[in-house]
């Protein structure tokens, strides 16, 4: 074997290295459900207001640190908060409403990404289902692509955290003496 025939055969491992995370999806979705015993209306108002989503914001359960600022409008379109703490920093707003069904909340990771989340609220029996889900696209970015394989294990467990302060904040709410 040349030396030729060695650097070849290892510039081509490398290459195929380098572009197997091509290979891997270039987007991401993920999402968790819980039935809440509250009314839609209930959990539209909390969602889609900057105040309103720090009472069951998963992250400040996990970092009680974390620096929050609110802005724009109270609720609805715009409302939104800045956040920095131990899992990144970046920003959040409200960019759509479908009322008293849906919230949809663009994210700006920085350098981290731009996933769009959505609450979907879908009335059962006495109570809402709701839906709790992240899309995040990752276009070339081979890190990002392999990141979306743990995406899932990442954000889930978060969301199951903040759908269950959800219910909590809601089934106080619904307290005569709250």
């Amino acid at each position: 074997m040349t030396i030729l025939t060695i650097a070849g055969s290892g510039a081509a491992f490398l290459a195929a290295i380098a572009a197997a995370p091509l290979a891997l999806p270039n987007a991401v979705h993920v999402e968790r459900a819980a039935i809440i015993e509250a009314r839609p209306e209930t959990l539209y108002r909390l969602i889609a207001s900057n105040a309103g989503y720090q009472t069951f914001n998963p992250y400040r359960t996990a970092d009680p640190a974390l620096e929050i600022s609110l802005f724009g409008p109270d609720f609805g379109i715009g409302s939104g908060f800045a956040f920095d703490g131990k899992d990144g920093k970046g920003t959040q707003v409200v960019a759509l409403i479908e009322e008293n069904r849906s919230v949809t909340m663009e994210i700006d990771l920085g350098a981290m990404g731009k996933p769009t989340q959505t609450f979907r609220l879908d009335p059962v029996g006495t109570g809402t289902r709701v839906t709790w889900g992240m899309d995040m696209e990752f276009g070339l970015n081979p890190i990002g692509r392999v990141m979306g394989l743990f995406m899932d294990r990442m954000v889930g467990g978060t969301y199951e955290t903040g759908l269950a302060n959800l219910a909590d904040v809601a089934q106080s709410a619904a307290r005569p003496d709250a």
